[in-house]
């Protein structure tokens, strides 16, 4: 049996790193679904605009707000479709890139970046797919086809992105306090991304602003 000792250690560990304070747990996954939904598309935007200087276009704007949906003009556009493929795949490169640096140098969030990494995957890849399979003049699966992108194309980074992102949100629950873990999360990462959250609403509205 461990000593007084041992079992305060454990104690003071969970005070540390984990509540079972349901409000708390709302909070991480509030925070960190809407992190995600902004922060996905600030990187796909980021993709339109790197491709649209490599081409030589344009960026007349690029429109961020948490109440819109995002969306990059660019014209002159020289090379649409290579301007079109940067959003999604940049997209979903940059999550995975902050996934893969915060294994190595910030393991205590790596679930966080994991999270989002498979969030951005998840819904480029639907986008891309139910946007080429619907139509609409200026969304980016359309304008791919309309620019002599293939069909295939399309449908294989649909499949691969959205199963990718299932697969990296498997095994999940547990660090936002599903299952096992009966609502205790770390409170420490709550913190970051509900700062992070907060931090990106108001950049973006204070950027759109007249």
């Amino acid at each position: 049996m461990p000593g007084a000792s041992a079992w305060k250690s454990r104690d003071n560990n969970m005070a540390d790193t984990g509540t079972t304070d349901r409000a708390i747990q709302m909070t991480l996954i509030a925070a960190t679904v809407g992190f995600s939904w902004l922060a996905m598309q600030a990187t796909h935007e980021a993709g339109h605009v790197m491709h649209a200087w490599l081409s030589g276009g344009t960026v007349a704007c690029v429109v961020l707000h948490p109440a819109i949906i995002s969306h990059t003009v660019v014209w002159p556009n020289p090379r649409p479709l290579f301007v079109v493929w940067g959003g999604p795949i940049w997209g979903c490169l940059i999550p995975l890139a902050l996934w893969g640096a915060t294994r190595r140098f910030a393991r205590r969030f790596a679930f966080l970046a994991r999270f989002f990494a498979g969030f951005c995957l998840i819904v480029n890849g639907v986008y891309l797919g139910a946007s080429a399979a619907m139509g609409g003049r200026d969304l980016d699966g359309p304008v791919i086809l309309a620019s002599g992108g293939s069909a295939w194309h399309v449908a294989l980074f649909s499949l691969v992105a959205t199963g990718a992102g299932i697969w990296a949100w498997h095994g999940l629950g547990p660090d936002f306090g599903l299952g096992p873990a009966q609502g205790r999360v770390d409170r420490r990462a709550t913190a970051v991304v509900a700062a992070l959250f907060a931090m990106l609403v108001v950049i973006e509205i204070a950027c759109a602003t007249p």
